[in-house]
């Protein structure tokens, strides 16, 4: 069991590092939100749709979706719309209208954005039906509940962090030119995702 936790530790923290719209706006939502505790809508949204995707991934349906071409061409092929989109909304934010953007944003409309940017986002569907769920299959009963549990506590884990590390940087940069930098970078790999995708 200990391994299988070992394993879901490091996968799941090696997945969810590199930098995306999903990381992206949770650290946006830290750093710009007037006080932190309005950014933990986003925080927990994201953190609840990867526990589901994560969830249905090592219980049974990664196994569904990749014996079915269609099925993963239509996800891949949405995702790869919703990336070249948000890369090019990404793009075009400036300092000041970045920042009133996200700090304007209601409760319920950062829920509506983080659920999608978490559940639309090929990356998300990629790492954890077509990764963490195929890992998951070299194990049963406890060690693969232990290995889910881990995967999803990094989870949870990573982006209260990523929020508490965007707090921290707002209040330092005042003028948000580091968060639109991040957002220019973040549109950049999201271009090259789609782009990849597109040739796989």
């Amino acid at each position: 069991m200990v391994g299988a936790m070992i394993h879901g530790f490091i996968l799941a923290l090696g997945l969810i590092l590199p930098l995306g719209v999903q990381n992206v706006f949770v650290f946006n939502q830290g750093a710009t939100q007037p006080r932190w505790v309005l950014s933990l809508p986003v925080v927990l949204t994201a953190s609840l749709c990867d526990t589901f995707l994560i969830s249905m991934a090592v219980f049974g349906i990664s196994a569904v979706v990749l014996g079915s071409s269609w099925i993963k061409v239509t996800l891949i092929s949405i995702g790869i719309l919703f990336l070249l989109y948000m890369g090019y909304v990404t793009w075009k934010s400036l300092p000041e209208e970045g920042s009133r953007e996200v700090k304007n944003l209601t409760a319920g409309k950062q829920i509506a954005f983080a659920a999608s940017v978490s559940l639309v986002n090929p990356h998300a569907i990629i790492d954890t039906i077509g990764v963490i769920g195929t890992s998951s299959l070299s194990y049963t009963g406890m060690e693969k509940a232990a290995f889910a549990v881990v995967c999803i506590f990094v989870s949870w884990f990573w982006f209260l962090g990523l929020s508490i590390v965007g707090r921290l940087v707002g209040k330092v940069d005042q003028t948000g030119k580091f968060i639109v930098m991040l957002n220019k970078i973040s549109a950049i790999i999201m271009w090259g995702t789609a782009i990849y995708l597109t040739f796989q």
